[in-house]
């Protein structure tokens, strides 16, 4: 048998030895570890945010989503429009939302009686509302008091959607007030041909001509569609403000990115967005 001698037992140790042993394994070791660390941080960031939003908010929030993500990369904001009451029955039906944005204070109201909202919800923007008629006017409408003539196709909003209601508002402030008259909202909603689940449907029939008028909010008459439609201004006194609240939801997947979304939605930034789309802000906070 043959001894291994000391030669031997080197070239073995030298052929076992770890590759990364040595002056440059700690360095190594080092870099590995930032990199899982970053990996891992990046991965905590990851964020998904359901909001669910009144139609009329459709530009706004778009840029604010925007400017959320850029502001928590790795964050995802979907939004879902619909009328606020389509998306109130939806989020008590457990539809997965995490903020809720409304046209107005019913429908949130009816989502807090019922313990769905992570706290007090609080109005971050206004609207007022415009008659709009397609560009040709075929029914020859020039002035508001023309949609109570016989023959208007008018649209409005459905009585239980937040443009609806505030349009019917709207004809029973005109009722009571010279030269309307009394039987103006009667004779007005005698010309009704459609009901709309929310105030895109009201724009969408006016720019396509499928109607003679409609009622909706200023914000909703943005460049594309003012291309398309005249807007005839309502008596600044027989005009409603809409009042937009917004709340975090309970059952939000990620409670916490919730809450800053609506921060963001109140901030100065946030009500800037809101001023540039047609809204009227209501905190410079």
């Amino acid at each position: 048998m043959v001894k291994a001698g000391k030669g031997n037992r080197r070239d073995r140790a030298a052929r076992t030895r770890c590759p990364l042993a040595g002056r440059g394994f700690q360095p190594a070791l080092a870099a590995l570890a930032t990199l899982l660390i970053l990996g891992l941080a990046h991965a905590a960031q990851a964020r998904d945010i359901n909001v669910f939003a009144a139609a009329s908010l459709t530009e706004a929030f778009g840029q604010l989503a925007k400017l959320a993500q850029q502001r928590h990369p790795g964050w995802r904001v979907d939004l879902q429009f619909a009328g606020s009451q389509q998306l109130a029955m939806q989020i008590e039906q457990g539809a997965p939302a995490g903020v809720f944005a409304s046209a107005d204070e019913h429908w949130m109201s009816h989502l807090h009686d019922r313990g769905l909202l992570a706290g007090e919800p609080l109005d971050f923007a206004h609207n007022r509302l415009v008659v709009i008629v397609p560009k040709a006017n075929p029914g020859r409408v020039e002035h508001v008091e023309d949609l109570a003539r016989p023959g208007i196709k008018l649209v409005l909003g459905a009585a239980a959607v937040p443009v609806g209601r505030y349009s019917r508002e709207v004809l029973d402030n005109l009722s009571r007030t010279a030269p309307f008259g009394r039987d103006y909202r009667e004779h007005v909603l005698r010309n009704l041909v459609s009901e709309e689940q929310d105030v895109k449907g009201v724009v969408a029939k006016v720019q396509l001509g499928e109607a003679d008028a409609g009622m909706v909010y200023g914000s909703d008459v943005t460049a594309k569609v003012a291309a398309a439609v005249r807007i005839l201004p309502i008596p600044g006194a027989q005009n409603v403000t809409a009042t937009y609240p917004i709340a975090a939801l309970k059952n939000a997947a990620d409670l916490e990115a919730a809450r800053a979304f609506v921060e963001l939605v109140l901030s100065p930034e946030g009500q800037r967005a809101l001023r540039e789309h047609g809204l009227i802000p209501v905190s410079t906070r």
